[in-house]
């Protein structure tokens, strides 16, 4: 008998502490009423081309997939959520050496970002100043054959960063 009560007991203080799981869909760093969602292009503090856009579309796409709010670029149709983020660097370095051609043969792309999550009266809901992400590619050494992988690289670090960001926002890990 004392055991029963042992356990009820326990299961009790189970139900109230929680496991710290939520529902599925469940955002932890958005308000329960949002329904849209605005990431304008991301500023960039970098001289590279093009790396805002990958960005941008790979934070709209993930958080298109893993949520039900209505995702747009535009900030000015009055959305619940606003995302703005920030390249803040972009920098490839060598990572290997080919002696015989002396050429590097493999990069590293490094990129640290700035993103904030804010509602419609301005509040900040969630902010990282500082997501750092790389990603490793390689350089073609035959300059007949070349192709630059470094637009490839910049599309899996963008996806790596939006999957990322997406969970830290949905999640509040």
């Amino acid at each position: 008998m004392r055991l029963i009560g042992f356990a009820a007991a326990l299961f009790a203080l189970a139900g109230v502490v929680g496991c710290g799981y939520h529902t599925l869909g469940a955002a932890a760093h958005l308000p329960p009423d949002a329904r849209t969602l605005a990431v304008p292009v991301f500023a960039t503090k970098t001289n590279t081309y093009h790396t805002e856009v990958a960005m941008t579309n790979a934070v709209i796409r993930e958080f298109t997939e893993r949520t039900a709010l209505r995702v747009t670029p535009d900030a000015s149709s009055d959305p619940d959520v606003v995302l703005h983020g920030t390249i803040l660097q972009e920098v490839v370095a060598p990572l290997t050496y080919n002696t015989a051609t002396q050429q590097s043969s493999s990069f590293l792309l490094t990129m640290v970002v700035a993103v904030q999550v804010t509602a419609r009266d301005g509040k900040v809901l969630y902010e990282n100043k500082n997501y750092v992400f790389r990603e490793q590619y390689q350089s073609t050494t035959d300059l007949t054959s070349f192709i630059d992988e470094s637009p490839a690289a910049v599309e899996r670090l963008s996806r790596d960063f939006a999957r990322a960001l997406v969970a830290d926002v949905l999640e509040g890990l």
